[in-house]
């Protein structure tokens, strides 16, 4: 098969689009065809070093994968041939107690495809069949490696974690990004009023047409002023937080009485300051979340089926072309003074 490996960390030139063997399913395990395979800031990381996992090298990475199961190893039941399906990112292992309350997303000793094992950079990959879950008709391939990461994240923080409802406030940060993006829907969805912040002007307009009531160009204005001000000095409750430390002081000043700041990412920093004053006198609740369960990939991957979350995607791009999207990202980096949130 046709594969990008990646045989050091580095530079875009240490991805190679080479030959590879093929894969083989083992015991309860798959053979997919890769249709799509979606690109995360994980991949990033990951090519560069900058994860607290070893990788094994060399490696494919790619952990938002969509295709078609070709071939079904030994003790697989409910997976066909032919049958196309998203791969969860998590391989979990079943038995611990986080898995048996349908936690798998916090498994104790569960890995990450295109991470830790082969990931979708590639024809061919083999996956655990519990992994795979079924596309629901109207679901595109490149639909589901759209939103098989960042948008479960997103959903797992709002619905799952911070319990957003209807008629709550929730602000979004970043909302170019994929969590970004999926946060604006699914906060909408549960009848939430969404403002969002981004850095561009292209990118206020693509919150406003995902839902997003308010936007806010974090680069030039104070977002947790601009939240008071659209909140009649109220804050927002709930804050969907992923960049770190460069916002995450605003972040909790955006939020009112009550209010739940919930955060599964720190691109920017992994350490940042808390008012401890402001955290009882307001009574607000800082809440980690990771990922997101099998279960909620499911119901997430029947929402975009029903034509109510709409995966955002940039581009699509052959795999031989998959170093296209890192130069993109370098080309933009080196005209910013600062990161691009």
């Amino acid at each position: 098969m046709k594969a990008v490996v990646l045989h050091e960390h580095g530079g875009i030139d240490r991805l190679r689009y080479q030959d590879y063997p093929d894969p083989s399913p083992g015991v309860g395990e798959v053979l997919v065809r890769v249709r799509v395979c979606g690109m995360n800031h994980l991949d990033l990381l990951t090519r560069e070093g900058r994860v607290a996992t070893r990788v094994p090298l060399p490696h494919i990475m790619g952990s938002e994968v969509a295709g078609d199961v070709v071939a079904v190893g030994p003790e697989v039941r409910g997976l066909d041939p032919g049958m196309a399906v998203a791969v969860a990112t998590r391989l979990a292992c079943g038995r611990c107690e986080y898995c048996r309350r349908g936690e798998d997303n916090i498994c104790l000793t569960s890995r990450a495809i295109g991470l830790e094992v082969h990931g979708g950079y590639a024809e061919l990959m083999a996956a655990p069949a519990v992994n795979c879950v079924p596309l629901p008709a109207g679901v595109s391939y490149r639909q589901s490696a759209a939103f098989t990461l960042a948008g479960l994240t997103a959903w797992h923080m709002l619905v799952t974690r911070a319990r957003a409802r209807a008629g709550e406030d929730v602000l979004v940060i970043a909302a170019g990004s994929g969590v970004g993006s999926a946060a604006i829907q699914i906060a909408k969805l549960l009848g939430c009023r969404v403002i969002a912040t981004a850095g561009s002007e292209e990118k206020l307009r693509l919150a406003k047409e995902l839902g997003a009531d308010c936007v806010i160009n974090h680069r030039e204005q104070a977002f947790d002023e601009e939240v008071r001000r659209f909140t009649d000095k109220r804050g927002v409750d709930v804050v969907v937080e992923h960049v770190g430390a460069a916002t995450w002081d605003r972040s909790v000043k955006a939020l009112g009485k009550n209010g739940r700041l919930v955060t599964c990412g720190a691109h920017t920093g992994l350490q940042a300051p808390v008012e401890i004053w402001r955290l009882f006198t307001r009574q607000i609740s800082l809440i980690g979340s990771y990922l997101g369960t099998r279960g909620e990939l499911t119901e997430v991957l029947r929402l975009i089926g029903q034509g109510r979350l709409h995966p955002v995607i940039h581009a699509l791009l052959p795999l031989a072309e998959a170093r296209e999207p890192y130069s993109q990202i370098s080309r933009t980096c080196s005209r910013m003074s600062r990161p691009s949130w």
